[in-house]
């Protein structure tokens, strides 16, 4: 999923697998779970709904990523989870070429 992105790649960090657009990361996979740049209000308003499946991310929450477990996902919700996170993190031009290309 992430990887399907403009310019994505993946570079193994503390033990785990990191997407990075740019050199700058936009999700992180666990084992069962994986985190997703977010706004503080998109990652209020995953967690209002869905508890079970969205949590506040380990040291990175305070930014509004989310930690996503994946046995309890919808895989479409996913998807534009990975998609926003790395529409917040590549850079504006690179953004707009993807969706003129969309």
């Amino acid at each position: 999923m992430a990887l399907a992105l403009p310019e994505a790649e993946e570079r193994e960090t503390w033990g785990e697998a990191t997407f990075r657009v740019r050199d700058k990361i936009f999700a992180m996979l666990a084992s069962a779970t994986v985190s997703v740049k977010a706004s503080r209000e998109e990652q209020a308003a995953l967690i209002a709904a869905d508890p079970e499946t969205f949590q506040v991310a380990p040291y990175t929450g305070r930014f509004g990523w989310v930690l996503v477990r994946l046995a309890s996902v919808d895989p479409g919700e996913m998807r534009e989870l990975v998609v926003e996170a790395w529409r917040r993190t590549a850079p504006r031009q690179l953004v707009a070429a993807y969706d003129a290309e969309r």
